[in-house]
């Protein structure tokens, strides 16, 4: 169908360096847009964009700190040069860090409170900071759709993650009230609607959920006991939805969250 279509869309990927970048600039690609790869590891970034060339796209980098607003301002106007607008925006930057993590034997009035700032900047900050930067491009050119990637973690609690849960849930609710601000400001022009995926596995959370030889740990038994589907999403599984909300498909849509989840929002555990 046409409206799924992201034909000659301008879409920015934050986090386009990692492993559920790849699998949103390969989506973005196969559907038709045009991709600005933001992050900071220069040579993965020009991997992934000159991919997209190969194969008759059209990418370019964007080498970028997510929480550094003049390297952000510096990647809007490369490609407003390069395209003349920018139609989308996925704040896919962001993942887990040590310093936010709470041990079962750490002592839970004793946090470590920078490593939970490191963890919530760039996971809060760095959503928001990007939009400020390219949404405020979108509007200007007239329209334009923002994704957010939300989590499991911002609806549950879910132990050791404390860090990350605080700045999801935090990404959950700018989520909401910037949609209705948009809204109020721009009519159905500028949405902003969010992913929470499921457990996939990154390289942020591989070790805490698998072992070397690719069997589960504890903590990844009890995430596949609690998955319905029995098993970790893959990153192109979050594609499909992915495209909808940057597509024409979803232009009633503003404000929501879609689960990719394979069940673990609805289990009960019973």
């Amino acid at each position: 169908m046409e409206n799924f279509s992201l034909k000659d869309k301008v879409i920015i990927v934050t986090g386009g360096t990692g492993i559920l970048g790849d699998a949103f600039i390969k989506g973005i690609a196969a559907a038709g847009g045009l991709i600005g790869v933001l992050g900071r590891n220069e040579v993965v970034a020009n991997e992934r964009a000159e991919a997209v060339n190969a194969a008759g796209g059209k990418a370019i980098t964007l080498i970028a700190d997510v929480l550094n607003e003049g390297e952000l301002v510096a990647a809007r106007d490369k490609i407003i040069k390069a395209f003349g607008r920018i139609d989308g925006l996925v704040n896919g930057a962001g993942g887990n860090m040590p310093g936010g993590i709470i041990q079962p034997a750490d002592d839970i009035f004793k946090l470590n409170f920078d490593g939970l700032r490191q963890v919530m900047d760039v996971n809060l900050w760095g959503t928001v900071i990007p939009t400020q930067i390219f949404g405020e491009a979108m509007a200007k050119g007239g329209s334009g759709s923002i994704v957010n990637i939300s989590s499991m973690a911002s609806k549950h609690a879910i132990t050791k993650v404390l860090g990350y849960s605080m700045a999801k849930a935090a990404v959950d609710n700018y989520n909401q009230w910037f949609a209705v601000e948009a809204a109020n400001r721009y009519g159905d022009k500028i949405r902003m609607n969010a992913i929470a995926p499921g457990f996939f596995l990154t390289e942020q959370n591989r070790t805490l959920l698998t072992q070397p030889d690719g069997s589960y740990t504890e903590r990844g038994k009890l995430v596949i006991q609690n998955t319905p589907y029995k098993r970790f999403g893959h990153p192109d599984e979050l594609v499909g939805a992915l495209l909808y909300l940057l597509s024409d498909a979803s232009k009633f849509v503003t404000g929501t969250v879609i689960n990719v989840d394979g069940g673990f929002s609805v289990f009960s555990g019973v």
